[in-house]
C-alpha cells in the first residue's frame, strides 16, 4: 500500500511543476510526513487548464452511511479498481495527480520481528506524481467532504524487497493522458498502472520517529546509517 509520503516543495515550485496559473490553497508549508485522514494537494484537469486544490485522503464514495468509510480507501489496487463499485465512477471521470517528492514503506528487518522505514525518492530528487482517483461526498446536513485515493501496483525490482506493493507512479508525459475527462475506457489507462522503472528511482533507511502520524519534522526525510549485514542488500536499496 501507499500509507505516508513528503512534498517538501514550495506552492511556487509546484505550480511551475504542473502549469498553474492560480491557487486557492490559503496555504501550503513543506510536509515531511503526509498522512491518512489529513487533507492533500492534489492536481485535477477541468478540461481547460490544471487546478490545484486540496482533497481529504481516503476516498468516500457518493452512497456512503458515514465519512469513516474512506479509512479503508486509502488505496486503490489497479489490477481491480475498475471492478470495484467505488473505484468504478471515478477511474472513469474523476482522476488526479497527488504531487510527491518522496514515499515511506516500512521493510521487514531479518526475522520479521522489526520494520525499518524506508523513503523512496527519484534518483533527480524531482517532484512526481502519484495517480488518484477522487469523489465527492454529501451528508445529510449539506457538509460535503472532497476525498482521494493513491492508486498501487505491483513493486518493481527496488521496492519488492521492501513492500509487496507500490503507489503508481505516472511519467510526466502521460499525465495529461491520465487527468483527460474524455478517457472514460478504463482498458484504456492500463498501460499506465504499471511499477514506475526501478532504476529512475533509489531508497535509504530514515528516522522510525516517521511512524508517527504527529511527528512531521525536516529530521523525517534525512537518511540515517544502519549496520550493515548484507552487502549484496545494501547494494540494491541504494544504500551504496
Amino acid at each position: 500500500m501507499c500509507g505516508r509520503y513528503t512534498i517538501t516543495v514550495s506552492l511556487e515550485e509546484l505550480m511551475l511543476r504542473y502549469m498553474i496559473g492560480a491557487v486557492s490553497v490559503p496555504y501550503h508549508r513543506p510536509k515531511y510526513n503526509v498522512a491518512p485522514g489529513q487533507m492533500v494537494l492534489a492536481v485535477v484537469n477541468d478540461g481547460e487548464q490544471n487546478r490545484l486544490g486540496e482533497l481529504k485522503w481516503g476516498l468516500i464514495p457518493p452512497w456512503a452511511d458515514s465519512p469513516k468509510v474512506g479509512n479503508m480507501m486509502l488505496n486503490a489496487r489497479a489490477e481491480t479498481a475498475a471492478a470495484k463499485p467505488a473505484f468504478l465512477t471515478p477511474l472513469r471521470r474523476k482522476r488526479c495527480l497527488i504531487p510527491a517528492d518522496g514515499f515511506y514503506e516500512w521493510k521487514k528487518e531479518a526475522g520479521g520481528k522489526t520494520k525499518q522505514p524506508m523513503r523512496i525518492v527519484r534518483k533527480d530528487r524531482s517532484i512526481f506524481s502519484m495517480a488518484g482517483l477522487y469523489e465527492t461526498w454529501k451528508a445529510a446536513d449539506g457538509t460535503t467532504i472532497n476525498s482521494c485515493t493513491i492508486m498501487t501496483t505491483a513493486p518493481n525490482s527496488l521496492m519488492a524487497p521492501i513492500h509487496d506493493r507500490m503507489p503508481v507512479i505516472l511519467r510526466p508525459e502521460d499525465e495529461p493522458f491520465w487527468l483527460d475527462r474524455s478517457v472514460q475506457e478504463p482498458s484504456a489507462l492500463e498501460r499506465l498502472l504499471r511499477p514506475y522503472a526501478s532504476e529512475e528511482l533509489e531508497a535509504y533507511p530514515v528516522t522510525s520517529s516517521v511512524g508517527s502520524v504527529r511527528y512531521d519534522e525536516p529530521d523525517c526525510i534525512e537518511p540515517i546509517t544502519l549496520t550493515a549485514t548484507d552487502p549484496d542488500e545494501n547494494e540494491q536499496l541504494g544504500l551504496w
